[in-house]
């Protein structure tokens, strides 16, 4: 039988989150890979598992096969779920569109919204926080401008996410060789001031439809991240927080947003104000918390697909926490100079108000699938160089 949604990056646990989330509403899914040893095709709500051409060495082949198997499986749904996959679907909307329910902007608003610069200028002009910023156009300026920095400064890419290409120089001599080793794989990155990393960062998270209306909207607060500088959440909690979702809100509806999203803001403890961090115009790392708060975004976007009209869901349970264990938040562990003050709390693993993003009783498979994932690495060229990509 097809299966009725298409996920790509089975890698990820932000897939198999949203693989369990249509999956235990009985929604049959095809979960897709560069590898077989995809960590959510070991779930149990997985209908179908297949393996395509990687999407970072064989563009074109990959766009074929997903357009092969759309055109000879009926999919109700495709969702994309990382940053190279959504790129190039974006590069082809028109096309998969007529082949299936597609909740991805076209690809120059894409774009647009990738871009850290644009998304942080575009937020300064409507008024909304930002750290202190410096758009490099030419490496003479950093002679010019390395006195007007505070420092620690950040060193950071327009374009990615995570912790991938950021530093932190110290000092005005460190500036200039961070710089150029930034700028060598990121071409001419930004600088920013440092925001104290005590602050809280908080996370809003939004379903809009094709209409520009709200359909859902979920906020949650980051405890623990990994690398301990600054990352992937490994520790989030579901939470309130009524100005960064009315500013986050603005944003997206200044870029006239379709689909998902999560708007990234970090609260700086110098003045107390949220600051506009990033977005990221696609599913986040933390999916799994908010299906369990109570919005299910997957399946409010199957609704979608389905031609359903559905109220807003934007009620849920706060306080709600999720951990990721394996191995996101050991390793948080492991590097955090402080990580006395975690103890004894840190190894409660029964709490009763946390999840956790692969660990389940229910479907416990996908913790042997990320257990397994290693050996991916020795062969797979895709994996090895997402590898390569997160050790330089």
């Amino acid at each position: 039988m097809n299966s009725e949604v298409f996920i790509t990056d089975g890698h990820w646990r932000k897939s198999l989150a949203a693989v369990r989330a249509l999956g235990k509403k009985g929604i049959k899914v095809t979960v897709g890979e560069s590898t077989g040893l995809a960590t959510a095709a070991f779930s149990r709500y997985c209908n179908k598992a297949v393996v395509y051409p990687s999407p970072f060495f064989s563009p074109s082949d990959f766009v074929d096969f997903l357009h092969r198997e759309l055109s000879h499986h009926s999919h109700r749904l495709l969702l994309p779920m990382e940053d190279e996959t959504l790129t190039l679907i974006s590069r082809h909307h028109q096309d998969f569109s007529r082949l299936t329910y597609l909740p991805v902007v076209p690809a120059e608003k894409l774009q647009f919204a990738r871009s850290k610069d644009n998304v942080l200028k575009t937020a300064a002009q409507q008024g909304i926080p930002i750290p202190k910023t410096w758009f490099i156009n030419s490496i003479s300026d950093l002679e010019t401008l390395k006195s007007s920095f505070t420092y620690p400064a950040v060193i950071k890419p327009t374009m990615g996410s995570g912790a991938l290409g950021i530093a932190y120089p110290r000092n005005s001599s460190e500036l200039l060789e961070h710089y150029l080793s930034v700028h060598k794989r990121f071409p001419y990155p930004m600088i920013q001031e440092y925001i104290p990393r005590e602050g809280p960062g908080y996370g809003a998270s939004f379903l809009v439809n094709e209409n520009g209306r709200v359909k859902a909207s979920f906020i949650h607060k980051r405890l623990r991240e990994y690398p301990v500088t600054g990352g992937a959440s490994t520790l989030r909690e579901s939470a309130r927080h009524d100005d960064i979702r009315d500013m986050a809100l603005a944003l997206l509806k200044t870029l006239d947003w379709f689909g998902v999203a999560m708007v990234e803001f970090k609260i700086d403890l110098r003045d107390g104000i949220p600051k506009l961090m990033e977005i990221n115009p696609r599913f986040w790392g933390s999916l799994h918390l908010s299906v369990e708060a109570g919005v299910n975004f997957p399946y409010l976007l199957y609704r979608m697909a389905r031609g359903e009209n559905f109220k807003p869901v934007e009620q849920y349970e706060i306080g709600k926490r999720c951990r990721w264990v394996l191995p996101g938040d050991i390793l948080h562990f492991m590097y955090n100079p402080k990580r006395a003050r975690l103890l004894p709390d840190f190894f409660h693993f029964w709490q009763k108000n946390t999840v956790y993003d692969i660990c389940s009783f229910r479907d416990p498979l996908p913790v042997l699938g990320r257990i397994l994932t290693p050996l991916t690495f020795l062969y797979d060229k895709d994996m090895k160089y997402r590898l390569k990509k997160r050790k330089t």
